[in-house]
């Protein structure tokens, strides 16, 4: 079904719910959070969602599994959705983080289908039984490293959010030590308590990650390398493919080099 309020259907005795809904560029969704789990798959675009504990970038074709009762926002990047809604107890493997996952053919034709079903449909036939072999594609989706943890000490957040404004590789550790009034031995050791990285190694992912953007808006790998300030479109890819385990084409909407 689509374009319709979960609030309105939430309560009904279906394991799944599958709503589809189109959104404006730069739509955000306010911090929500759902009683259900969800698998949220966007086609046509970049949505970013974000936690109290990290961000994740959704490229298009993919999905995000974000489990029940957590808070989260979403800003849509030209983004159709699909949506599944699930019965925390029909779903007992769902991740206890968001992750985004791996979509593949089968399922994406699933979804497709599933987006046509009355949202009350008939617990037994033909409906139920696509929204059964559904709960088991998604459980076979395999987790892709599209995460990025946020610290939780304030200040660190906010230089961090400062920073996803406009990422640069060649960003010094000095320029965040010189922001909080620490020494650059100090703001390593806070990245490392609140990210489990250095502040080099968050801010070589930051970059990866938000050239996901650029690459599903067609952007040339040698554009995108400039952008987020490396030497070479090779040094980019090189970087890409040490922290994604794939090629910046693998993300990109356009066949284009």
């Amino acid at each position: 079904m689509r374009n319709c309020t979960l609030e309105d259907y939430d309560g009904l005795g279906r394991d799944v719910l599958a709503i589809g809904t189109d959104y404006s560029y730069g739509h955000v969704l306010a911090p929500h959070r759902h009683r259900r789990a969800q698998f949220l798959y966007g086609v046509g675009g970049v949505m970013d969602v974000t936690t109290a504990h990290g961000s994740w970038i959704v490229p298009s074709d993919r999905a995000v599994l974000i489990p029940a009762e957590t808070e989260h926002a979403v800003t849509m990047r030209g983004v159709s959705t699909r949506s599944l809604y699930l019965e925390p107890s029909a779903v007992p493997w769902f991740p206890s983080t968001c992750t985004v996952v791996q979509v593949p053919p089968l399922l994406r034709e699933l979804l497709v289908e599933a987006d046509e079903v009355p949202i009350e449909y008939a617990v037994h036939g033909r409906d139920a039984a696509l929204m059964a072999l559904i709960l088991h594609e998604v459980a076979r989706c395999v987790a892709l490293p599209l995460d990025l943890p946020l610290p939780v000490h304030r200040a660190l957040r906010e230089q961090c959010q400062l920073f996803l404004r406009e990422p640069d590789v060649r960003t010094s550790p000095r320029w965040w030590a010189d922001a909080l009034h620490v020494s650059e031995r100090t703001i390593n050791r806070m990245f490392r308590q609140e990210t489990s990285m250095s502040v080099t190694e968050w801010q070589r992912r930051a970059c990866v990650l938000s050239s996901l953007r650029s690459l599903a808006s067609g952007d040339a790998v040698s554009t995108v390398a400039a952008d987020f300030g490396y030497a070479s479109p090779a040094a980019f890819s090189t970087m890409f493919h040490r922290i994604l385990g794939s090629p910046p084409s693998a993300f990109r909407l356009s066949p284009q080099a």
